[in-house]
């Protein structure tokens, strides 16, 4: 039993294979990548925290989609998600809500789609923020050099400890494929040491 995480997939969305420059020839490809990727990696029992925009369809062609993926799920609602939910997708979930706070092997794990630098338990080593939405705009570049500043004067408990990590699917480290936490952390960190002006 393990959760994993993973935003942003937009399943059904045409446009964000520009907009992210997303490495598939259509979204017939990406949806069916995106299902084949959770589908490998993700067993009955397990959980998969979704933050937000996950299904670019109506409502009602959610349970369709819903249904082909395995695991448990929880929706953290992003601005693409829609406002109101059946009985029929909401019975598909564990729970739908804004924000979502859990233990993970340890770790406190704040889940918004949004980034929250400076989230609640932020000053533990051992907290994380996870989140979504930022893609790779000027959103993104702001936070990254937010996230750089924080880091660098990061002196353990008393300060803000940065653990703000973007969990879209276009992220390298994430590569269209839910992932653990210590796969998030570990590619995270990975990517920064490649990577230095990264987000």
């Amino acid at each position: 039993m393990a959760n994993f995480y993973i935003s942003d997939l937009h399943i059904g969305h045409e446009n964000i294979l520009r907009f992210d420059n997303r490495p598939f020839a259509d979204v017939n490809e990406m949806n069916n990548k995106l299902i084949e990727n959770w589908n490998a990696r993700v067993r009955s029992d397990d959980t998969v925290y979704i933050l937000g925009d996950f299904i670019w369809a109506k409502e009602s062609e959610w349970p369709s989609i819903v249904g082909s993926l395995a695991g448990n799920k929880v929706l953290i609602r992003g601005n693409h998600d829609p406002k109101q939910f059946s009985a029929a997708t909401r019975r598909m979930f564990q729970e739908i809500t804004d924000l979502k706070e859990i233990k993970d092997s340890g770790k406190h794990v704040v889940m918004c789609h949004y980034p929250i630098p400076f989230f609640r338990a932020g000053f533990a080593p051992t907290a994380f923020m996870l989140y979504g939405h930022v893609h790779q705009t000027i959103e993104y570049e702001y936070i990254a050099k937010l996230r750089r500043e924080v880091k660098a004067n990061a002196t353990g408990y008393g300060t803000p400890n940065g653990n703000f990590i973007n969990v879209g699917c276009m992220m390298p480290y994430m590569d269209y494929t839910p992932r653990t936490l210590d796969e998030i952390i570990e590619g995270d960190a990975r990517y920064h040491e490649e990577n230095p002006d990264a987000l």
